[in-house]
């Protein structure tokens, strides 16, 4: 059993909520839902994932993927913010379910384009969303109609607002680090700017609505079930992935390991209780949890703790986040979104397979000026048909003629039967609905062949086109009178072709696991017919001498 320091979970937490603090009250205020859910929900999911989930500093809060498919949730249902949280109920509901399922282990396998494309388009969704906040305008719920009304605000700048955002950012990305060593320089950016602004008295759209009250239980509207479902799934798999992504940073940085289906569990039952009490949706954090690792923290003590102290800033520093100036939380967010973007595949970029950046384009796009379900699932489509093809390639087959020495003599005898041969085919590479028609061509030129050897060099087992098309294979080899052999590697292929029929059709005889016995079997075979057919002409012969 690990040993649980509390000092470094105690400063691991502070830390974490230190971090989480500007980016919770941004997200509630870009989302549209409130500075207040966006703090609630960073409180009560931080609490409720550290505590019914593994034993680890994971922390977990709102973030920008699951800020993006809220506030697309909250534009599809046309500003309800009640509906909202009946959907963010469900999608915790989903997560629930999710988690006791092995559809978790599903990110594994999730490509890389497509991670890199999504967080790109997250990034720049977040920059984008705060363009017109940050010059003083009021915040919309799309990219498209940010980028719409962007003319608009820059015919009516704010220019207090944006004194503020531009003081905000430079202190953001310029602060020393002296200081930021001691507070994060998103912290001392927002203290500095509103302290700026009450003391000069600037007139600017600020903060409102954070109090010292507890959350209520509030009523949901699920009337409308039927539209809740798809924005619930979206937002589940989002926090969900986002979630097992940052588990794996943990697992990483701290040498441990987690059960990630009790992960996903918490986190869902984390949502759901966000939902009662107005809170906005979230996910396992990694900069907050991998910088609460980083300051001393090992348990989930360490989300307790930050939980306390966010806490604490809400019900004792409510009056100061209220005048918190709007643009200086999108200058937040600039930088959120900035960190969020995929630098590193932008500097190999030029290197990079053409295939790859398709993928990683069109998710980039669609999830931008479309939306985020579309732009993943069309990134993982085409993923999967570029692998398919790139294993379809990589799939051949090689035929080699097996000469028998001592039946070579009886075929020179019958001229008119010199076709009579053993062929082999080796299958290399995967047999399944990719490279199935590829192999099939490959049969039009042995047609002639009166025994084929049909060698499955694969482990795996046949999807069901491989199936179809080894069922087309044998129809049209018999149809042309050429018997066929099928060796494959392991029982469990055999087993598929017995329930599958297809074993019926090739004859149980036919089937072998070793090459070299399908070989003698077929040359045994081949003696018999031949025999067969020089004892037909000598019958033949003699009956025509005696007429």
């Amino acid at each position: 059993m690990k040993k649980i320091k509390v000092s470094g979970d105690l400063t691991g937490g502070i830390l974490g909520a230190i971090i989480a603090l500007p980016q919770a009250l941004a997200f509630g205020v870009a989302i549209g839902t409130g500075a207040a859910s966006g703090l609630w929900g960073a409180v009560i999911l931080c609490f409720i994932a550290g505590l019914f989930g593994c034993n680890q500093p994971l922390l977990s809060g709102p973030t920008g993927p699951a800020a993006i498919v809220t506030a697309s949730a909250l534009a599809v249902l046309g500003g309800n913010t009640q509906a909202l949280f009946a959907v963010i109920f469900l999608a915790g509901l989903f997560q629930i379910i999710i988690s006791r399922t092995k559809l978790v282990d599903i990110v594994k396998y999730i490509p890389y384009p497509v991670i890199s494309g999504f967080m790109n388009a997250v990034g720049v969704i977040l920059i984008i969303l705060q363009l017109n906040p940050f010059l003083g305008a009021k915040s919309l719920a799309t990219p498209s109609l940010a980028l719409e009304s962007l003319t608009a605000s820059l015919g009516n700048i704010n220019e207090n607002a944006l004194v503020a955002g531009i003081l905000t950012l430079a202190l953001i990305m310029w602060t020393p680090r002296v200081i930021t060593k001691i507070i994060p320089a998103q912290i001392f950016a927002l203290v500095v700017c509103t302290i700026i602004t009450i003391y000069w008295g600037l007139d600017l759209p600020v903060v409102q609505g954070v109090t010292s009250n507890l959350p209520q239980i509030i009523t949901a509207d699920f009337s409308n079930i039927k539209t809740l479902v798809i924005p619930a799934l979206i937002i589940a798999v989002v926090c969900s992935s986002e979630s097992l992504l940052t588990n794996l940073v943990v697992d990483s940085l701290t040498k441990t390991g987690c059960n990630s289906n009790k992960m996903v569990l918490s986190q869902g039952i984390g949502n759901l209780i966000c939902s009662l009490f107005g809170a906005i949706p979230g996910s396992g954090a990694t900069m907050r949890s991998a910088a609460a690792i980083k300051a001393g923290g090992t348990s989930k003590l360490c989300a307790v703790f930050c939980t306390c102290f966010l806490a604490a800033i809400i019900l004792f520093g409510h009056d100061f986040a209220n005048k918190i100036p709007l643009s200086a939380l999108a200058a937040v967010l600039f930088k959120v979104g900035w960190d969020i973007i995929d630098t590193k595949l932008l500097k190999v970029i030029k290197y990079a397979p053409k295939q790859d950046l398709f993928v990683m384009f069109a998710v980039f796009l669609l999830t931008i000026f479309y939306d985020i379900i579309l732009g993943v699932s069309t990134g993982i489509v085409l993923s999967a048909l570029i692998f398919a093809k790139q294993i379809a390639d990589r799939a051949n087959v090689k035929i080699k003629d097996i000469e028998d020495t001592h039946s070579i003599a009886l075929e020179k005898k019958l001229k008119d039967e010199i076709g009579y041969k053993i062929r082999v085919v080796h299958i290399f590479g995967e047999f399944f609905f990719g490279s199935a028609t590829q192999i099939i061509s490959h049969f039009e030129e042995i047609l002639g062949t009166k025994y084929l050897i049909i060698c499955y060099e694969s482990q795996n087992t046949l999807d069901i086109s491989a199936v179809f098309a080894l069922e087309d294979i044998i129809t049209r080899l018999k149809s042309q009178g050429v018997t066929i052999h099928l060796v494959i590697k392991n029982k469990e292929i055999y087993e598929q072709l017995e329930k599958l029929k297809i074993s019926e059709q090739i004859g149980r005889e036919s089937i072998f696991y070793l090459e070299e016995e399908a070989i003698e079997h077929a040359k045994k075979l081949l003696k018999s017919n031949v025999k067969t057919s020089r004892k037909f002409h000598r019958i033949h012969k003699d009956r025509s001498i005696g007429e």
